[in-house]
């Protein structure tokens, strides 16, 4: 697969062909063609001075064009980079080695840093570094060595400014892409968190308010203390909600399991809970505390139970019940959450459903 120029800039394509040159770099490549009069100059009265006028040109039209091919596969700028260098030999030949190499060995140097991969260009800028300046060292000419190594800083300095403007360009996505990814992770996390309040609490309005509903002309005190309760929790679950939206709502084991068993008891389901619960951390407390409060909420409102018991040891905790068991087309959101907080913890999540009743059950891998 053709990898892309490091001076190639994606937004320029739309742009006319004299704009698209200016954004990929020509502005840069401009001024330097003024140093290709110089050997011109000095060459002035040699025989084959059209011919060398020509080929300098070329040398800088390639070098020039460079901003244009950008564009182009890997094999056509490799191919470019190539011609450029031959025209430097051409002219070597043509002036039976009157124009020093060296002194052209900046151009493919600085073209080979914006069209080939830094991987590839700091070995070619090398290469050609390294002939130019042999070649001048061979001939004596001291002048062509520095030229040689100005070359290989100038292509160095190019090819490295651009991987780091690559670099940072990657960076700036990745850091988008993280920041796009954590918004939808909060989105997530506010939505499951939502449900699992919003669920379990509307759950235990709903059945408290039936029972309140029975109760009217029968027991005051008894629809007094229902309509309390009602209030109450009203007003926790917008507390809930209200913590939800800035992450700071803590759900732990032991209150959720006090909650279940009152409104178990409202629905006319008997709870059999645990007497006495083991050392939980934080996380893991608040875990198994979400696995109740979502477990407790399927059993009222979706089993026909008469029965609900949830057992807990350090690793693990199950909710089960003696209803009809999961009959609707499959889990609800409220599972999925579950599945994924499980997963995010490192531990299993199952469900066994039968027309005898259904089982949930929560484990971690290691023990707290």
């Amino acid at each position: 697969m053709d990898r892309p120029a490091p001076g190639y800039a994606p937004e320029a394509c739309e742009l006319s062909w004299w704009r698209r040159g200016l954004a990929q770099g020509a502005g840069y490549m401009f001024p330097s063609l003024s140093f290709l009069f110089i050997p011109i100059f000095l060459l002035r009265d040699t025989p084959h001075i059209v011919v060398t006028t020509v080929l300098i040109t070329l040398i800088g039209a390639l070098s020039t064009g460079t901003s244009w091919i950008m564009h182009t596969t890997e094999t056509i700028r490799w191919l470019w980079l190539f011609g450029l260098m031959l025209l430097i030999v051409a002219v070597g030949v043509v002036t039976d080695g009157d124009a020093k190499p060296a002194y052209f060995v900046a151009f493919p140097a600085a073209v080979a840093a914006v069209l080939l991969p830094w991987t590839d260009a700091r070995l070619v800028i090398l290469v050609i570094a390294l002939l130019g300046g042999g070649y001048s060292l061979v001939e004596g000419d001291a002048f062509g060595v520095v030229l040689a190594v100005t070359a290989a800083t100038i292509g160095i300095t190019i090819g490295a400014t651009l991987e780091a403007q690559h670099t940072r360009r990657q960076l700036e996505l990745a850091e988008e892409r993280t920041a796009v990814l954590a918004v939808a992770a909060e989105r997530e996390r506010i939505g499951r968190d939502l449900h699992d309040i919003l669920g379990h609490s509307l759950t235990t309005i709903a059945v408290k308010a039936d029972l309140a509903e029975r109760l009217i002309g029968r027991d005051d005190d008894a629809l007094r203390t229902e309509i309390r309760q009602l209030a109450e929790i009203a007003r926790q679950s917008l507390s809930d909600v209200r913590a939800t939206a800035s992450g700071m709502r803590e759900v732990r084991l032991g209150p959720e399991l006090a909650a279940a068993r009152a409104v178990l008891l409202a629905a006319g389901v008997a709870p059999i809970t645990p007497r006495s619960l083991p050392q939980l951390g934080d996380d893991t407390s608040e875990l198994f505390g979400y696995v109740v409060r979502e477990g407790v909420t399927n059993v009222v409102r979706h089993a026909d139970a008469t029965r609900c018991v949830i057992e807990c040891d350090s690793s693990g905790i199950s909710v089960a019940d003696d209803g009809v068991g999961i009959t609707g087309p499959g889990e609800g959101s409220g599972i999925a959450g579950l599945r994924t907080r499980l997963d995010a913890a490192g531990g299993t999540f199952e469900v066994e459903s039968t027309p005898q009743g259904t089982r949930i059950t929560a484990r971690l891998g290691t023990t707290p």
